[in-house]
């Protein structure tokens, strides 16, 4: 093949490779959403349909990875070619992660449908809700090449962050009350926990991408609220 065709064939992978990522995002986003759902529903079979499409979540991935192996190994990508294939195959691990993250929460969600929840979830579905469109704007912004919405995604982890403290501050007085509550109590903070974390997930997402555009290395931390001016971060050293 010549240059040109060499070309347009790198293209044509690439940009299956780049579809089959944000379907990949999708269906991470659908298991962290339907799983909180469950638990705020108390429905068991659909945190049980949560568990089970976490088989797709990991064929996909493996996917992804093969395929981008493959171009890297045929095409030989050099600079944002390379950081491309290379943010890809990062991208998608993260991606995997926030999916089994979902499959956590549907885990407490079936566990905490036998004893109820301890106070109507209000703070938790927004969680869910914040995270899919921290997930969502990487995910724009890996389309569209902006840096910009990627900075952005890691200030929004400030909020995440804020809602973990609340939920826990809350949750702790509650068990502090009643003693009966400290067991769905705590398995409510780990899915606030799980939250949390996944939102990093999502950070790790936008340093990617700032990375493959830029070919500078940014750290979520540099874009986020100082750890003194966070709540509750008074008194910690």
């Amino acid at each position: 093949m010549n240059g040109i065709n060499v070309r347009r064939a790198f293209d044509q992978e690439l940009k299956v490779l780049e579809t089959d990522l944000l379907r990949l995002g999708t269906l991470a986003e659908d298991a962290v959403s339907r799983a909180v759902w469950a638990l705020k529903e108390q429905d068991t079979e659909l945190a049980r349909e949560v568990i089970a499409g976490d088989d797709r979540l990991d064929d996909l991935t493996v996917k992804i990875e093969g395929a981008a192996l493959q171009i890297i190994a045929r095409y030989q990508p050099v600079a944002l070619d390379l950081r491309t294939i290379s943010a890809i195959l990062f991208m998608a691990v993260d991606l995997e992660r926030i999916g089994d993250h979902g499959v956590t929460v549907a885990k407490s969600a079936i566990r905490l449908a036998e004893e109820g929840l301890v106070k109507p979830l209000i703070d938790i579905p927004s969680m869910a809700s914040h995270l899919k469109k921290m997930v969502d704007t990487s995910l724009g912004a890996f389309l569209d090449r902006d840096t910009q919405a990627a900075r952005d995604v890691c200030r929004m982890d400030d909020y995440m962050d804020d809602l973990e403290h609340q939920i826990f501050r809350e949750l702790l007085v509650l068990m502090m009350e009643n003693p009966r509550m400290i067991r769905p109590a705590t398995e409510l903070i780990t899915v606030s926990r799980t939250l949390e974390r996944a939102g990093d997930h999502a950070t790790n997402l936008a340093e990617r991408i700032i990375y493959m555009v830029s070919g500078k290395v940014e750290r979520a931390s540099q874009h986020r609220r100082p750890k003194s001016e966070k709540p509750g971060a008074e008194g910690l050293e």
